[in-house]
C-alpha cells in the first residue's frame, strides 16, 4: 500500500464516525452516509493537491456542511416540483371534471341535444310535427287538434306513436338524461 493509501485509510478510520453523527444532524442515516462518503471521494479525487495537516478535519466537516446543504436543497427542488406537478394534475382533472366545468356541460347538453334531434327528425312527417308542437312549442293537444284542424284522438295517436319510438331509440340516453335532470 502507498503512503498516500495509507493516509488514506487512517482519516477515514478517524473522522468517518463523527462526520456520520454530524451529517445525520441534517439528513436521515442513509443519506448521510452517502455524504459521508462522498467527502472521502472528494478528498481521495484531491489527494495530489491537499496537504494533509492541521486544517483537514475543518476541511472534512467543510466538505459534509456543503454537501448535505445541497442535497437538502435538492429535496426542496424535488419537493416543490412534486406539489407543484400534483397541483397542476389536480388543476387539471378540476377542469375536465364535467361537473365544474362549463365548456364540457356545454359540449355534453349540445349533444345530447343533437342525438334527440336526429332522433325527433327520424319520426314520419306528421308525427314529427305534432310532436315538436307539444314538447318544443308547449302547446297542449287540443290547441294542436285546432292548429291542424285534426281530431283529438288523432294527436294523442301521433304522441303516442312518437314517444314510443323515442324511447326505444333514446333507451341508451335515458341514464344520461336523468343525470342531466339531477344537475
Amino acid at each position: 500500500m502507498d503512503t498516500a493509501t495509507t493516509t488514506y485509510n487512517i482519516l477515514f478510520r478517524k473522522y468517518y464516525p463523527g462526520l456520520l453523527f454530524y451529517a445525520t444532524r441534517f439528513l436521515p442515516e442513509s443519506e448521510a452516509e452517502d455524504i459521508v462518503q462522498d467527502t472521502f471521494l472528494e478528498l481521495w479525487k484531491r489527494k495530489d493537491s491537499i496537504e494533509i495537516g492541521d486544517q483537514i478535519q475543518a476541511f472534512l466537516y467543510r466538505i459534509t456542511y456543503t454537501k448535505c446543504l445541497n442535497a437538502i436543497k435538492h429535496k426542496q427542488v424535488e419537493n416543490e416540483y412534486s406539489a407543484t406537478a400534483i397541483e397542476f394534475y389536480l388543476k387539471k382533472i378540476e377542469f375536465y371534471d364535467p361537473a365544474q366545468n362549463e365548456t364540457i356541460q356545454h359540449m355534453e347538453n349540445r349533444e345530447l341535444q343533437v342525438e334527440v334531434y336526429n332522433a325527433i327528425n327520424e319520426l314520419p312527417d306528421k308525427c314529427r310535427e305534432i310532436f315538436k308542437l307539444s314538447y318544443l312549442h308547449d302547446l297542449k293537444n287540443k290547441e294542436i287538434a285546432e292548429t291542424l284542424d285534426i281530431s283529438l284522438r288523432t294527436v294523442e295517436a301521433h304522441m303516442y306513436k312518437a314517444l314510443k319510438y323515442l324511447r326505444v331509440r333514446l333507451k341508451y340516453l335515458l341514464f344520461l338524461l336523468f343525470l342531466l335532470l339531477l344537475k
